[in-house]
């Protein structure tokens, strides 16, 4: 997969003219973020360019650890008012930030008062809609957002007697193609990476079935959940039979079994786009992506997929030079240059049209087939109340919950049906918490 012309030194060219700006500024700011390794230095070097794009600020990234730690760090700070003017926080900490009364400084609002050119139509719709109230308004920065795809190893492909450029597309194919693959002398047919991201929160939206009432919680806090219904245990159970045959394996919380794929155990396995820049550098095979698989019985199916990953919080209780100087970054990360530049090299989607056009007129997608795979099937019908999103409180803790009762089907010792009516009881136990927080 090629993109030469977006390397650091192409952007630091395009962004300060091929000289050096004195970055001795007065006003410093600081983002806390969660991008660690490849990621992380792809953020330094984003922050590296704004800082020699202009002499009047000074930006700081720290990183914190992963997004719960980042987020739980944030929240420490502010509560002793030692906290930084950026906050990195993945998708699911969205309503909690939004319940966090006078905690935020909406982003539409730090625009404006900064007198900073601000248009949020100008955004990808899918992704700026996650991150919006109900009347338009704005509150964080789009950021790092993705969406789920199904990376194949065109090796493992080839060895099997399947053609490597013909990916399945349903549950059922995926699960004949993986058995081929271990039959074939691999280990594994295919595991996945956030478990519970991709395989009830996007397979709720993918296949327009709720996770929650009230439009997965964007119509208020009084929400139920209900990734128990039979398509949900389905899928669940599916997964945990296929585990005899080695069909599929299960690789760890989160992305922990990423080396599942790049190693080349697993011939097949299911992770974020955003997946793209650690396969890149460690797997030593060619690979590609399609797009999640679906259940050809489920009507709708397949509908749209929702984004991943986090937005940037602005923290209330900063000078206005410093919010100036936030606005200022948000506009220099806005920039499509430098959005086709983290494109380009970490597998997030453009936070923006222009930039998403300019991907386009450049022919990147062109040279690399398959990487508008995740714009396009976020975007491949308009989202109805089960697919725009989520909108959950304490879903940091429902998560984990999540995370416990799937791994019990795992090791079998619940059926999909008796993890699943867990989950959904102890999240729902959350969802009252965290409503009687807003009272």
């Amino acid at each position: 997969m090629k993109h030469r012309y977006f390397t650091h030194a192409f952007l630091a060219a395009a962004i300060t003219g091929g000289f050096s700006v004195n970055a001795q500024a007065a006003t410093e700011i600081q983002w806390w973020h969660a991008m660690g390794g490849a990621l992380g230095e792809r953020v330094n070097e984003i922050t590296e360019n704004f800082n020699q794009s202009q002499n009047k600020y000074k930006l700081v990234a720290v990183y914190k650890g992963s997004y719960a730690e980042t987020m739980t760090a944030g929240i420490a700070a502010f509560r002793s008012r030692k906290h930084p003017q950026i906050l990195q926080v993945f998708e699911v900490g969205t309503a909690t930030m939004m319940g966090a009364k006078g905690a935020i400084k909406p982003v539409q609002e730090l625009m404006g008062d900064a007198g900073v050119p601000f248009d949020q139509k100008s955004y990808i719709g899918a992704v700026a809609g996650y991150y919006t109230t109900t009347d338009g308004k704005m509150l964080s920065m789009p950021f790092n957002s993705s969406t789920p795809v199904l990376w194949r190893n065109k090796e493992a492909f080839i060895k099997a007697g399947l053609d490597p450029e013909k990916p399945p597309q349903t549950w059922p194919e995926v699960g004949e193609y993986a058995k081929k693959i271990v039959e074939a002398g691999y280990p594994c047919g295919f595991s996945t990476a956030w478990q519970s991201w991709i395989h009830l929160e996007n397979f709720s939206a993918w296949h327009d079935v709720s996770f929650g009432t009230r439009e997965n919680g964007f119509a208020g806090t009084d929400t139920e959940f209900t990734f128990n219904s039979p398509l949900h245990v389905k899928h669940i159970q599916q997964m945990a039979d296929w585990q005899k045959d080695k069909i599929f394996v299960y690789g760890g919380r989160r992305n922990l079994g990423n080396a599942k794929f790049t190693s080349g155990e697993c011939g097949m396995y299911t992770e974020s786009s955003a997946g793209y820049g650690g396969f890149k550098a460690g797997a030593k095979f060619e690979f590609g992506a399609s797009n999640l698989p679906y259940w050809p019985d489920a009507k709708g199916a397949p509908q749209n997929t929702i984004i991943g990953g986090s937005s940037l919080w602005v923290l209330s209780g900063h000078s206005k030079e410093e919010y100036e100087a936030t606005a200022a970054f948000f506009n220099f990360l806005s920039l499509p240059m430098v959005q086709a530049y983290w494109h380009a090299n970490t597998g997030y989607v453009p936070i923006t049209l222009a930039a998403y056009d300019l991907m386009k007129k450049l022919k990147f997608y062109d040279d690399n087939p398959g990487r508008d795979i995740p714009i396009l099937q976020m975007s491949a019908k308009a989202p109805t109340p089960n697919s725009k999103g989520l909108r959950f409180g304490n879903f940091v803790q429902v998560r984990s919950i999540i995370y416990e009762e799937l791994e019990a089907i795992w090791a079998g010792k619940k059926t999909a049906q008796q993890g699943l009516d867990n989950a959904v009881k102890r999240g729902n136990a959350e969802l009252r918490k965290f409503e009687k927080l807003q009272k």
